[in-house]
């Protein structure tokens, strides 16, 4: 498999250059996305140069053949795009940025179709009869991102929100369902609670399995990681199959400047009794505790456990939409644990 990255065949201005990452362009490449994404209406979805460090260390990413700059010629970042494999070869992932001051000028494209060539290079490692397919989100008011995936043949396909509520009060508490109680998280727990969000997400759009080393490595060995913003809710009956188990939980932190509900999940024998809003305004009262009346979360627009009404009941509003891209490669069999 080739992985070199070919910095001649692109379409840059000729005071640009594209090459690969480097770790030395952690605080300049997050410095260029939160640029964007303040350009774009919505810095909290940013990264710190730390939280970029923490996914440049994923197991499975190498930085040299999965993540590229486009620098000028004074040696300033302007662009950057990275790759992920997040299933099988054939689930394949982009996340690229083009500062809003050098637009026009072929980076994106130049970068989309590096991204392109280092997608087919993975999908050499896949199973011959899977569906292979990359995708790429971005905010719905991105006119030029969304007209270039477009034209480098992706579609639009799935859409989400990230939602958000500014607490002028503490806000009321929700009742526990009957038999539910909330206890301390403890590192001991990490286990259980990985099982549980692998079980909880297993029938949402896009999820693919996860491994236990990557939820450590992104959640509890981070340094900001505070597991006094971890809920989880317990099912403490003795009914068979049920008492002793994590029902729910609601995974906080602080990011960007803002409370946030990392994930919120329910596994499937305590839906529909309440547990997921008595989650959430467990997360906003502690957040408002902490002097932190500005909270937020992501969801998928069209989730199928209604998380959105949720939210909205909540008192949440949308305060930005995204849509995600797809370009198949080859339609076959779908992986087993796809959608």
């Amino acid at each position: 498999m080739n992985t070199q990255l070919d910095t001649t065949n692109t379409l840059l201005s000729p005071d640009l250059s594209l090459r690969p990452a480097q770790w030395t362009d952690a605080q300049a490449v997050a410095k260029l996305i939160l640029d964007v994404c303040t350009a774009d209406g919505d810095p909290t979805v940013a990264v710190t140069t730390e939280e970029l460090l923490r996914e440049w260390k994923n197991e499975g990413f190498k930085l040299e053949t999965d993540a590229w700059v486009v620098k000028t010629a004074q040696g300033q970042i302007v662009g950057y795009e990275e790759f992920d494999n997040r299933y099988a070869h054939v689930s394949l992932g982009g996340d690229g940025y083009v500062h809003p001051d050098f637009m026009g000028r072929g980076i994106g494209t130049t970068m989309l179709r590096a991204l392109d060539t280092r997608a087919r290079e993975e999908l050499e490692l896949a199973e011959p009869d899977l569906r292979a397919f990359i995708r790429n989100g971005m905010a719905t008011r991105d006119k030029v991102g969304r007209e270039m995936h477009e034209h480098e043949g992706y579609k639009p396909i799935r859409y989400s929100w990230r939602m958000e509520i500014t607490l002028n009060q503490a806000p009321t508490a929700a009742p526990w369902p009957a038999g539910i109680e909330l206890r301390p998280f403890t590192l001991e727990q990490n286990r259980q609670v990985f099982e549980a969000h692998e079980e909880a997400f297993r029938d949402h759009w896009g999820h693919t399995p996860g491994t236990f080393e990557r939820w450590q490595h992104h959640l509890t060995s981070r340094e900001d990681f505070d597991p006094s913003l971890w809920f989880i809710a317990w099912d403490s009956s003795s009914e068979p199959g049920r008492g002793g188990q994590i029902a729910g939980y609601a995974l906080c932190r602080l990011r960007m400047g803002i409370g946030w509900v990392g994930t919120l999940g329910v596994r499937r024998a305590w839906r529909k009794q309440g547990l997921g809003l008595s989650l959430l305004c467990h997360s906003f009262g502690e957040f408002s505790r902490r002097g932190q009346p500005v909270i937020g979360l992501g969801v998928d627009a069209a989730n199928p456990t209604g998380a959105t009404r949720l939210y909205q009941k909540a008192g949440m509003h949308i305060a930005n939409e995204y849509v995600m891209y797809e370009k198949e490669f080859r339609s076959v069999r779908e992986a087993a644990q796809e959608e």
